[in-house]
């Protein structure tokens, strides 16, 4: 079982909108790869909420995951993009997901629990940081925990941050967001010599840094990959790309596939995502090439 905790929300572009959210793209494309996932979160009492439940029940996902708030709304972003589709996001704050309470749903703790996911952005209220400390500080030494930083300026806390590393077995980041960390953490500016320290300070077994049109680095201990960006055909948005590289790496590492393979699978699939309107897929297809490509390795 893999445990995505966070938000879910609409992403308002120019001319249509699109249900989104970093830990709901991560979870979704888990769940479509053949996964068994639970995705905690926290939707208004609104159509835009309601919305959101048929989606999650059209794709198998257990609603008494997801809470309904009578009081905030459902979560949106403003999303305007620039010439080549990277976007620019107005979060709107104090949502549903600003809410998410963790001790009325069912304990996630078990066994049988083999991932926790989470960010930061569902963590940039006082009351919600204290919630997800308090969840994540009772994982097992069998769960592998996957933070995703998905830094959005002005939410940004560095106490969170710092406290995410520390139950971080896996980081995945970007450069911008590499050097945030390097400034709050005082590390080495080099940038391998940064990431061996952060991996030491906080106890971290694998840090996956990407860097946009420039591909993307796997960590460990002892060894390091790099990966090429995929040629694209037309880029439409890059958003969700990010979150469909981390899931296709989460599937990759839960299946004991080589570090090396599932780095340039989850490039390949993140150009894919590229190349559609927002960071979900309309047709399925995408997945069953994804999964053929992953054969062997596949399991829950």
């Amino acid at each position: 079982m893999i445990i995505v905790l966070g938000e879910i929300l609409v992403d308002l572009f120019d001319n249509y909108q699109r249900i989104g959210g970093a830990p709901f793209n991560f979870a979704f494309h888990l769940q479509q790869l053949g996964f068994s996932v639970r995705f905690l979160t926290r939707i208004g009492d609104d159509p835009q909420g309601r919305e959101i439940g048929k989606l999650l029940s059209r794709h198998h996902f257990d609603l008494d995951d997801v809470q309904v708030d009578e009081v905030h709304p459902t979560g949106t972003v403003r999303v305007v993009l620039d010439d080549h589709g990277v976007p620019r996001f107005d979060i709107r704050e104090d949502v549903a997901y600003d809410y998410i309470d963790f001790e009325a749903l069912t304990p996630i703790h078990g066994p049988d629990t083999r991932m926790i996911y989470f960010g930061t952005l569902a963590q940039r209220s006082d009351l919600a940081f204290e919630r997800f400390d308090r969840l994540l500080s009772r994982k097992g030494p069998s769960t592998t925990a996957f933070c995703d930083l998905n830094l959005r300026p002005p939410h940004v806390r560095d106490d969170v941050i710092a406290a995410s590393l520390d139950c971080a077995d896996i980081l995945k980041l970007n450069t911008d967001e590499l050097h945030h960390v390097g400034v709050l953490s005082g590390g080495p500016s080099q940038e391998e010599a940064l990431i061996a320290h952060l991996m030491r300070t906080h106890q971290i077994e694998m840090v996956i840094l990407t860097r946009g049109s420039n591909g993307s680095t796997l960590f460990t201990e002892t060894q390091r990959f790099d990966a090429s960006p995929p040629p694209t055909g037309n880029v439409l948005d890059t958003v969700g790309a990010g979150d469909a590289f981390a899931s296709v790496m989460a599937a990759g590492y839960l299946s004991s596939m080589p570090l090396d393979r599932a780095l340039t699978a989850a490039s390949c699939f993140a150009g894919q995502i590229c190349e559609l309107p927002g960071a979900i897929p309309d047709d399925p297809s995408i997945y069953a090439r994804l999964r053929k490509k992953m054969e062997g390795f596949m399991h829950d």
